[in-house]
């Protein structure tokens, strides 16, 4: 879901500004035009289909919240946005022995 969000922690960070169905690489380039750096947005349902197709059975879905007490700023995650909505997400899973 942070995807539809600018990477700004503060209160500006708090307003969707893309669609969560954009699914369009984010794409950083050096000097030369070649791609340094490169995230792939997925849904959370695009994410359990590509385990499911892969043979494995999802167990669990871990969303932690953001730790009491910490009020330490990490990239876009800052206590304002972390006590709103989780910036990670666990797939627990297991893969039967058959497949």
């Amino acid at each position: 879901m942070r995807w539809i969000f600018l990477d700004d922690p503060g209160a500006g960070g708090l307003t969707a500004v893309h669609s969560y169905f954009d699914r369009s690489p984010y794409v950083e380039q050096d000097e030369r035009g070649v791609a340094s750096y490169v995230e792939q947005h997925r849904t959370l349902g695009d994410r359990i289909r590509e385990l499911v197709d892969a043979g494995f059975r999802l167990v669990d879905l871990v969303e932690p919240e953001w730790p009491a007490g910490h009020r330490e700023t990490w990239g876009q995650w800052s206590p304002l946005r972390g006590r709103l909505f989780p910036g990670t997400a666990i797939f627990v899973t297991e893969k039967p022995a058959d497949t």
